[in-house]
């Protein structure tokens, strides 16, 4: 048979076999056929394929269409490529990002794979240094104009980018799109409380069993191949008997076809084998480099965390230098009388130091105030050359509670913690999830943290006697504002409740309110809280926190709604919290940012308020932490606007439509909207030395002050937590450890009892909350808890042997 009759029959058949969809795409002289200009996978390839193993070679040929023209050249500032070189990215390119105001925009290669958006300055620099790198699962994505757009994660981080077209602009916005909705999808997903190196290891047993599988089927392929052979060579040769034969014409030429196309099956069986011998290769060669990359990533891991580490420790030495040298003698005329001066005074003596890391949680010089009988001294351990105890102290301080609310509790004491060693182990995980001591801490529950959204009811108070709903809609609003003026000193976290703790703050009397709380679920975290007031208003959430340490910050994110029932108009409103992030975990000074949109519905009328919590940024002239908001009708019509930051103060102007040039309605001119401005709230100055105090404001001060007839299971009552507040933290620190030991036995009891009743057939009641039920909401139609009722009633008749044992 002649070549050129062998080729003519080869070339569609088994170039769509070995390659199937390889030339939907793309121009099919380009890159063999694939559309991809690296890709090298495509019709071409299969053919250069098929003609080597029709010349009899043993690999894929490098045949002619693959070489018939270059690969087109990427845009200038735009994208290299759409990853489908060896570098497994999902996109990547020249993009130009703002660098400062000196250089301004800068060319920079960005790299977009595996939810990452990672930049270097040249690509020759992705083998060892990376610039940096944002998770886009956590990431906003705005456009500017025709090729600007910016990339946030809440503050942390953002990058202000510039494409080199609109076209390529937009191809980049929906390249990260589709990345961040995957990495949403994985986040959700995932579980990330096993072992990493355990699960590296598997990982790599499993590449190994992989591979294993992957020979074996090449070997059952070749071993087919054989037979195919052998049984083709046997077929032609029947065939090659019959054409001896003196047969008709028409027969000769049927059997002339046949011996073809069994030459046609050979060809394409043996093109099958060797493209199979290929993959097997390349699979155990990338094999090889995904090992040596992995193994790269760790090795840079473990230097990176060596350097922090350092950086850490000079960062402390650098501390305590500075509060050397600015040290005063202790008693010196005209400091007795300052607490800012005595919160700023240094360390009296650090020659008795160890080098270890250490960080410090307050001020090294400890006071007391005078009135206690307390000295100053500079002394580690707080109430160590006192004239009087912490317990007479605090027994001093409850015989004052029972006549007026307290102002003051005991200043925190300075304590040293090797922050380091605990924090780098928590880096991507739940830290609801891992054992912290109370060094951490403040001495409040999750509950008692929770309350502290009362502290400013009475806006409350004002919105149930508004008769306009739109009006009433600002004063909510600013509440909801209100809530996070407490959290802009409060860098320590409050102490996780207990499964069924609870707390109650009764101010009938003085405010006109009550509000309990009960921790009804422990993983997730989830509390419950329920204020009522007789100023006809009644506020409800379910609050389940869950957060991420980044290593350089630490997020904070709220889920559940928040409700508000005014009782004379049936006005129901519902909104949601933003994110909290925490910046300078691990050196500098920690502070506190808010970011994200609230958005304020009243579900009986339809009016809608919107809240941006504007996040900081170093490019913004913008006052920091500011809020703005717009509250409109149902038609969406803007009838009031808010200005403020979530740390001081909220203002109201009344928005009054005036005509435009054009004949439309303009928003109302900047000093028109001034004559109209409302101060709705302002936030209390904090306590006199709140700094040494925790930054508590002057409800918080109150919150953990012993009260009586409260229920066993009242935070109040929590030891750990008393121990703490009154400087004993390593006593704490034990009795903490006492608590969560007894609480992770009362589990695995239910758990125990759990599968006993199902190994018995008998019905189980799963865990319950006390004074919450789990139902589904009437408005949101969400699943929450809702206060069942009966608490106040057991509280007045002193009867609490429904109360579980968890102290």
């Amino acid at each position: 048979m002649a070549a050129t009759e062998l080729r003519g029959v080869v070339g569609p058949g088994p170039a769509a076999i070995a390659a199937p969809g390889g030339g939907g795409t793309g121009p099919p002289v380009v890159g063999g056929g694939g559309g991809r200009g690296d890709s090298g996978s495509g019709s071409g390839a299969a053919l250069g394929t098929v003609a080597s193993a029709a010349a009899g070679g043993p690999g894929p040929g490098a045949g002619g269409v693959a070489a018939a023209g270059p690969a087109p050249a990427p845009p200038a500032g735009g994208s290299g490529g759409t990853g489908a070189g060896g570098s497994g990215s999902a996109r990547e390119g020249w993009l130009f990002k703002w660098t400062n105001y000196i250089k301004g925009y800068q060319r920079r290669w960005f790299v977009l794979s595996n939810g990452l958006l990672s930049y270097y300055r040249s690509k020759a620099e992705m083998r060892h240094t990376c610039r940096g790198t944002i998770n886009l699962a956590t990431a906003n994505i705005t456009v500017e104009d025709s090729c600007n757009f910016i990339i946030s994660n809440g503050g942390a981080q953002t990058y202000h980018l510039k494409a080199s077209s609109e076209v390529e602009r937009q191809r980049w916005v929906t390249a990260l799109e589709l990345a961040k909705a995957k990495a949403v999808k994985m986040l959700a997903e995932s579980d990330e409380s096993g072992d990493e190196e355990s699960v590296s290891q598997t990982d790599k047993t499993e590449l190994q069993n992989t591979l294993r599988t992957l020979s074996s089927k090449v070997e059952d392929l070749s071993t087919c191949n054989d037979l195919i052979a052998k049984h083709g060579t046997a077929l032609q040769r029947s065939l090659s008997e019959l054409e001896a034969l003196r047969l008709p014409a028409e027969s000769n030429e049927k059997i002339k076809q046949v011996n073809e196309r069994a030459t046609l099956f050979r060809i394409t069986s043996n093109a099958m084998i060797n493209a199979c011998r290929d993959f097997l290769m390349l699979a155990q060669t990338h094999s090889k480099k995904w090992q040596k990359s992995l193994q790269y990533e760790r090795d840079q891991r473990i230097r990176l965390e060596e350097t922090l580490e350092q950086l850490a420790k000079q960062h402390n030495h650098l501390e305590r230098a500075f509060r050397g040298a600015t040290v005063l003698p202790a008693n010196t005329p005209g400091t007795a009388g300052s607490g800012k001066d005595q919160c700023c005074s240094g360390k009296g003596d650090m020659s008795d130091e160890d080098d270890e890391n250490e960080f410090f949680d307050a001020p090294e010089i400890i006071t007391m105030p005078e009135n206690l009988g307390h000295k100053r001294t500079g002394s580690n351990i707080s109430g160590a050359s006192s004239d009087i105890s912490l317990d007479e102290q605090y027994k001093h301080q409850l015989e004052e509670t029972k006549k007026e609310k307290r102002t003051r509790i005991p200043y925190k004491p300075n304590y040293s913690l090797n922050l380091w060693s605990i924090m780098k182990n928590c880096i991507g995980k739940e830290l609801s999830k891992i054992p912290m001591p109370v060094n951490f801490n403040e001495p409040l529950s999750m509950l008692q943290r929770l309350t502290e959204d009362l502290e400013y009811h009475e806006l409350l108070d004002r919105a149930a006697k508004c008769e306009n709903s739109l009006e009433q809609l600002c004063y909510v609003a600013a509440f909801t504002v209100s809530s996070y003026s407490t959290t802009v000193f409060r860098t320590s976290k409050p102490f996780n409740p207990l499964l069924g703790e609870t707390f109650e703050l009764d101010r009938l009397e003085e405010n006109g309110y009550r509000s309990l709380c009960e921790q009804v679920s422990h993983h997730p975290p989830a509390a419950a809280h329920h204020a009522e007031s007789k100023n006809g208003w009644t506020l409800r959430q379910e609050i389940k926190i869950t957060s991420k340490f980044r290593g350089k910050y630490l997020s904070i994110m709220p889920l559940g709604s928040i409700h508000c029932i005014f009782h004379a108009t049936g006005h129901h409103y519902t909104w949601k919290k933003v994110t909290t992030t925490v910046h300078n975990i691990i050196v500098g000074k920690l502070w506190i940012d808010q970011s994200g949109e609230i958005d304020i519905v009243n579900h009986k009328t339809g009016d809608k308020c919107n809240l941006k919590f504007v996040p900081y940024s170093y490019f913004s002239r913008d006052v920091a932490r500011k809020v703005t908001g717009e509250v409109t009708d149902p038609s969406g019509k803007v009838h009031f606007a808010l200005l403020g930051t979530w740390d001081e103060k909220m203002d109201c102007f009344k928005v009054q439509p005036v005509v435009g040039e054009n004949g439309g309605d303009a928003r109302q001119r900047g000093h028109e909207a001034e004559e109209s401005r409302v101060m709705l709230w302002k936030r209390n100055p904090l306590p006199k030395n709140a700094e040494n105090m925790y930054y508590f404001s002057e409800l918080a001060l109150t919150l953990n002050a012993w009260e009586s007839g409260t229920a066993p299971t009242d935070s109040r009552l929590r030891p750990d937590q008393r121990l703490m507040e009154n400087g004993r933290w390593d006593e704490a620190n034990a009795e903490k450890q006492r608590l969560e030991e007894k609480q992770r036995l009362s589990r695995k009891k239910r758990e125990a009892e759990a599968v006993k009743a199902t190994e018995d057939g008998t019905p189980y009641d799963p865990y319950k909350a006390l004074w919450f039920e789990r139902k589904k909401d009437p408005v949101t139609k969400e699943l929450t808890h809702i206060y069942r009722g009966g608490y106040w009633e057991c509280k007045e008749k002193q009867d609490w042997t429904a109360c579980p044992d968890i102290f």
